[in-house]
């Protein structure tokens, strides 16, 4: 049981936390009309994307080391609590439709496991062992990255990840929206978004969560651009799982290769459905048997395996 004590320093150290400060000329909000607060609310969230700039180089950087461990067989694991957790899980979630990863290949792991994706697990946060357990579940290795989330910087769950994951020789990124966070402090890795008090006292799914969210965003996107998982801005990697993925996925070849429709069907169809083998054919003129050796020649990348294709 916590004692007095306790949450005495709990509370002092809330008070010194940036995304926890009170608001003095917001006390009266809630007396205020609809569109007002609205107005308050979108202006708050207008400062958010200037914050993530200030911190891009870090960004890269993390994003290279990141990519680097991934192109040789390494996996991309997030591990958070409440918000930063979900945040985390979603973010991985939508890589395989995206970009046509294995579901093994990014995971996000949530303080209280699945579970806590729609209900609060209590306690969960608070205990660093259960991060190492979670990522020993996982079976983490030295050649993975664990993307610890906490908008305080301070939970354990999130600095135990980074921690343990650190101890094994994996690669470590922190993210945080606190300046001199632990979290920062225990990653190779640290990024600090710095986003401000926000409108309802200490509510950080608000402007930290939307940093968050631009951050990951900006991890898994530009990860797998390195990773050969898009030719120019089209998502060649796409797995056509629905009809309007499939649609998409006609619509990504026409726009990669200006082929007519007939084509375009007669290359999906040769290569299976796979965009990229599909663009391979048009553009490369080869055949689907060679545009499947091309492309893992080249590790994938459509760029490296077309210009094998072109004479020179």
């Amino acid at each position: 049981m916590t004692s007095p004590t306790d949450y005495a320093h709990l509370r002092a150290e809330l008070d010194t936390l940036t995304t926890e400060a009170f608001r003095p000329e917001l006390a009266e909000i809630d007396r205020r009309s609809t569109l007002d607060i609205a107005r308050t609310m979108n202006a708050e969230d207008a400062t958010v994307p200037a914050a993530v700039a200030e911190r891009l180089p870090e960004i890269a950087a993390a994003i290279d080391a990141l990519a680097a461990r991934m192109a040789h067989g390494g996996r991309l694991i997030y591990a958070g609590a409440g918000t930063a957790g979900r945040l985390g899980v979603l973010d991985a979630s939508e890589c395989p439709p995206t970009f046509n990863t294995d579901p093994s290949e990014v995971l996000g792991l949530i303080a209280g496991g699945p579970t806590a994706m729609v209900t609060a697990v209590e306690g969960a946060e608070d205990s660093k062992e259960l991060a190492a357990e979670d990522l020993t579940a996982v079976k983490l290795t030295d050649e993975d990255t664990v993307v610890g989330i906490s908008a305080s910087g301070r939970t354990p769950y999130a600095i135990g990840a980074v921690e343990h994951a650190r101890s094994l020789g994996a690669l470590t990124i922190g993210l945080s929206c606190n300046a001199g966070s632990a979290l920062a402090a225990a990653a190779e890795h640290g990024i600090e978004i710095v986003v401000g008090p926000e409108l309802l006292t200490g509510s950080t799914r608000l402007k930290a969560g939307t940093a968050q969210k631009l951050v990951l965003n900006m991890i898994s996107t530009l990860t797998m651009i390195r990773l050969g998982k898009t030719y120019g801005n089209l998502m060649v990697d796409v797995r056509a799982s629905n009809e309007k993925l499939r649609a998409r996925s006609r619509r990504i070849v026409a726009l990669a290769t200006g082929a007519g429709d007939r084509e375009i069907e007669t290359a999906l169809s040769s290569t299976d459905g796979e965009v990229k083998n599909a663009i391979l054919t048009l553009l490369g003129g080869v055949d689907a048997p060679t545009a499947a050796r091309l492309l893992d020649a080249a590790d994938g990348h459509l760029r490296a395996a077309l210009e094998a294709a072109r004479p020179h």
